[in-house]
């Protein structure tokens, strides 16, 4: 094997040096937590990282955290590492109430551990990649591979191995045996080679490329079959990239059903260890939330209440999870309280609009009752803003995948919300633009983008864009 594989020749010693690593990582995440609060270290705090390591590693063999993620963005590594040390929180006190140990464990020093830890684990992820990303732009760790069919998808392929030198691929060349006035334009520096395809499994059993990328349409299935049969007779790595992913779908997957393997096309990302951690997110920040805001909540109630006749509170029909009906709270923010087949947005210096419910209104202060909607599991902070049943309506039939917003819980704020794009819908364009952001999100969940969301809810100057 040639030096261009430095990495790669000792990969196995690579993942066992990544789980030792990781294993003291957390031990030290323990440490520091100990020394800020400070406490001196004890035989019980060696108990609990003992238990945290061995939880971790065990979910994280489950979750995938150990495979190798090249070509993968650093989101949907993390968002595994994430998923894996979710689990360990409620493992450990669970530990902690079973051996009746749990008041001898600092509170403050447990969650300093179970906030620094995670940043670090992904932390060193980033350090890694980089470090990866430095030697395959001088050539080491690279994987020579080829593409099969100079079709659009096989374009997109290139063009992405290309334009990133981090992924580690180089592009050997792309084969197709179809006439040239069938093929899509090939960039010279793709090196095009046409021929019969005896010359490409040649090439694969002499040991000259380590992948084949399949970019033939769904269509070819007899040749992609062929050659997939030819090719188990070699070492090299075979992929296929179907070209029903350049269809318009929404978090498409594999999965399975019983022995069969099927391809989701518009799923929602929640499922699994992702969903038991966005509700861990929503839990845990929700209640602290919830907290904070009591005593302010309050306040408002009774200014409300002061204000202008009418309830607190205004409950509305709106769609949560899978289109089903929920009541959303909130402060009653105008004269009137609408909810039926006809609901009149809100408009600039609309009539019906409290002078205090305006203030409410522009600084989002209405919507924090829905806290506790996130707390009863029909909402999540951050998902796409739910609307009134009747605009749901209204907006199904004119805009494409307006109902794909319903794959998820709704949120309190989202990735529209902070991009300017709420309050009044007064054409259709703006509602798809809101609708594009909703379906960008579920598209590419991950928890750190969640809390970015929270923190340009908070800070972001868009925020009160169009909300009157």
């Amino acid at each position: 094997m040639s030096d261009k594989g430095l990495v790669r020749a000792y990969q196995p010693a690579f993942w066992l040096l990544q789980r030792i690593a990781d294993a003291s990582l957390i031990f030290f995440a323990h440490y520091v937590a100990c020394a800020l609060y400070p406490q001196s270290w004890s035989e019980k705090n060696t108990i609990a990282t003992a238990v945290a390591i061995i939880a971790f590693h065990l979910v994280a063999e489950s979750t995938g955290v150990y495979q190798s993620w090249r070509g993968a963005p650093l989101r949907s590594q993390a968002n595994s590492v994430l998923t894996a040390w979710a689990f360990v929180v409620p493992v450990f006190l669970f530990f902690a109430f079973a051996t009746q140990q749990s008041e001898a464990y600092s509170r403050i020093i447990t969650t300093l551990w179970f906030l620094i830890t995670p940043v670090s684990l992904v932390g060193l992820r980033w350090v890694e990649r980089r470090t990866l990303s430095v030697l395959r732009s001088h050539g080491r760790n690279c994987r020579k591979v080829a593409i099969l069919g100079a079709t659009q998808i096989g374009m997109r392929l290139a063009d992405r191995i290309e334009k990133d030198s981090s992924l580690g691929l180089k592009l050997e060349f792309i084969f197709d045996e179809r006439s040239p006035d069938r093929l899509e334009p090939v960039k010279a520096s793709f090196k095009l080679r046409q021929g019969h395809l005896d010359e490409l499994v040649t090439m694969a059993k002499r040991g000259a490329l380590d992948d084949i990328y399949i970019a033939l349409p769904l269509r070819a299935e007899r040749r992609i079959s062929d050659l997939i049969k030819r090719l188990a007779d070699t070492t090299v790595n075979v992929h296929y990239a179907p070209d029903f992913f350049t269809f318009d779908v929404l978090h498409s997957r594999w999965t399975q059903l019983g022995d069969f393997p099927v391809v989701s096309m518009l799923d929602s990302p929640f499922r699994g260890p992702a969903a038991v951690l966005k509700r861990i997110e929503d839990i845990v920040l929700g209640s602290i939330i919830l907290a904070l805001i009591s005593i302010p909540m309050l306040f408002i109630g009774i200014v409300v209440k002061l204000s202008s006749p009418g309830p607190v509170f205004f409950r509305q029909k709106r769609y949560g999870l899978n289109g089903k009906e929920i009541g959303v709270l909130k402060f009653r923010s105008m004269s009137c309280c609408e909810d039926g087949p006809n609901v009149a947005q809100a408009k600039r210096n609309d009539p019906r609009v409290t002078r205090f419910g305006a203030f409410l209104r522009r600084t989002s202060l209405d919507e924090l009752p829905q806290f506790l909607n996130v707390l009863l599991g029909e909402m999540s902070i951050v998902g796409p803003r739910p609307h009134a049943v009747a605009h749901n309506e209204y907006y199904r039939p004119l805009i494409y995948g307006y109902m794909l917003r319903h794959k998820v819980k709704p949120g309190i704020t989202g990735w529209a919300q902070v991009n300017g794009w709420r309050g009044e819908t007064d054409t259709v364009d703006k509602m798809e633009k809101r609708v594009e952001h909703d379906l960008a999100y579920i598209n590419n969940w991950n928890l750190w983008w969640d809390l970015q969301i929270i923190i340009m809810t908070m800070l972001g100057r868009k925020k009160s864009l169009n909300a009157y």
